[in-house]
């Protein structure tokens, strides 16, 4: 293959391939770097010997992607507080697209963490890439019936932990203009009025900057602790973001990016609020990576 016909096909299909990566890891930089030993590979195949280029990527990053997520679990059995997925700037177009949003959010992200690396990646490619088996099983090295069991096994246990599902992007909005303007004055009447009674605050600081030791849970706790932090904290700024395909709040103290807020919202109220500290996660957040289809 030469170095121009292997550029073109493998930027036709990067996009792609990032996403795949992406909701494997959920990690924006694991997600590149398995993308970089996915070129490596690329550029080394005979053009001429393979019959579905797209196929054939996938399956590459895919077994890239499975390789790292087995690293990533030895990780994160040390890693100190809670795991949070890197936060990742997207762009208005997929939070229009219903589904990659859904499959892209924190909330969809931690419930495939509670999957096997396996189970995962055939969840990922069938459920939200829709690939044939026969073409999941040569990614994962098993059989096609053995993949329609996994499958299986991987949809059930998605479908008993999904989240409820996406509101309107109107209704976002309100709702996040509302929670930003109560965060900086200090409401804590309008915290409660708009935090659902069951919320989950979840804070990583990766053990390098303070951040919640375990997940917070209650209206009444959470919107205590962000009204004790708004009266603390005077050098902020709050502004909007899209992340992940949903509202959130970028974070900065003294100008200095701090904290990415993802924020869950069903049924009109706060339902999730993932808080990521760890600068270690945040570092791309600099430029802007954005993911589409």
């Amino acid at each position: 293959m030469s170095a121009d016909a292997a550029t073109e096909v493998f930027v036709t299909h990067r996009n792609l391939l990032f996403t795949v990566a992406y909701e494997m890891l959920g990690s924006a930089a694991d997600a590149e770097d398995v993308l970089q030993e996915t070129w490596l590979r690329w550029a080394r195949v005979d053009l001429d010997t393979v019959q579905d280029q797209r196929a054939y990527l996938v399956r590459i990053t895919t077994r890239q992607s499975l390789d790292r997520l087995r690293a990533l679990g030895r990780r994160k059995e040390s890693y100190i507080g809670p795991w949070l997925p890197e936060p990742l700037l997207t762009t208005p177009d997929v939070a229009e697209d219903v589904e990659l949003a859904e499959n892209v959010s924190m909330a969809m992200l931690l419930v495939l963490e509670t999957l096997a690396p396996i189970e995962r990646a055939v969840f990922v490619l069938r459920e939200v890439f829709d690939l044939p088996y026969d073409e999941i099983a040569a990614a994962v090295d098993k059989t096609p019936a053995a993949v329609r069991q996994i499958a299986h096994r991987a949809r059930a246990h998605v479908a008993a932990r999904r989240p409820r599902g996406p509101v309107s992007a109107a209704q976002s909005r309100d709702v996040l203009t509302a929670f930003q303007r109560a965060l900086e004055t200090g409401d804590i009447q309008g915290l409660f009025d708009m935090l659902a009674p069951d919320v989950v605050l979840l804070g990583d600081g990766g053990g390098i900057k303070q951040a919640l030791p375990r997940p917070v849970t209650g209206v009444d706790k959470v919107a205590r602790l962000l009204g004790a932090l708004s009266d603390r904290v005077t050098a902020w700024s709050l502004e909007p973001a899209e992340v992940n395909g949903f509202p959130a709040l970028v974070i900065r103290l003294d100008g200095e990016l701090d904290t990415v807020m993802a924020v869950r919202i069903d049924d009109g109220f706060i339902t999730g609020l993932y808080a990521v500290r760890n600068p270690e996660k945040l570092s791309h957040m600099q430029g802007e990576t954005a993911l589409r289809r």
